[in-house]
């Protein structure tokens, strides 16, 4: 019986292939997918599901696959409940409070927020005893404080050159963002020996690649 395997779509998808197949997983028939959704390794040890980060989370904790591979962003906003057994250290970035030159970060009043993350965000201004309003906001956060929405944003960042393009500045650093191998608890308990086989052997790649 194959492990399935819930692939976030996009940026991390090609460095996860590479590790993947670096820890002798069969992933010719990942990087020859075309549009298809659900791939199977040729040797049928695994089933790949290609999704969007918070479907990952949703897979995970309703059972229908036994493992997630997301960013920790998506894992912390989701309330993670499941086992997260190693960071892959791939697709690494970082929460930033970003907004226009003029905005002052210790001025009184209750502000307004925009951001794709509003829990990670009312707790991170909840640290610093401020209360804010939080906008979720789906498509460009930049947008936010040039449109005058919101007077700053949190959003994640891996070089902050859209943030620079766009003239908005950095006033504070959250916490730090990477790809993370997570377990359905119940999976675990059934397939612990494969997944753990699989689990050392990428920690040998991610070590001798550091």
């Amino acid at each position: 019986m194959s492990l399935k395997i819930a692939l976030t779509k996009g940026r991390i998808e090609e460095p996860v292939i590479a590790l993947l197949s670096a820890a002798g997983v069969d992933c010719e028939p990942l990087k020859n997918k075309k549009r298809k959704l659900i791939v199977n390794t040729s040797d049928e040890k695994y089933e790949f599901i290609l999704a969007k980060g918070p479907d990952v989370t949703t897979y995970l904790n309703s059972g229908v696959v036994d493992i997630g591979i997301v960013g920790s962003d998506i894992l912390t906003e989701h309330r993670n409940n499941q086992y997260e057994l190693l960071d892959l250290e791939i697709g690494k970035c970082q929460f930033v409070l970003a907004s226009t030159e003029d905005f002052d970060i210790n001025k009184e009043g209750r502000r307004v927020i925009g951001t794709k993350y509003p829990l990670i965000t009312q707790k991170y201004f909840e640290s610093l005893g401020q209360d804010v309003e939080v906008i979720k906001i789906e498509g460009s956060v930049e947008l936010a404080p040039l449109i005058g929405l919101a007077d700053a944003i949190v959003d994640i960042t891996e070089t902050g050159t859209t943030l620079r393009e766009n003239n908005l500045y950095i006033y504070d650093y959250l916490d730090k963002v990477s790809t993370r191998f997570v377990v359905n608890r119940m999976s675990l308990k059934q397939n612990a020996r494969e997944i753990y086989s699989l689990v050392d052997r990428l920690e040998q790649v991610i070590k001798a690649n550091n």
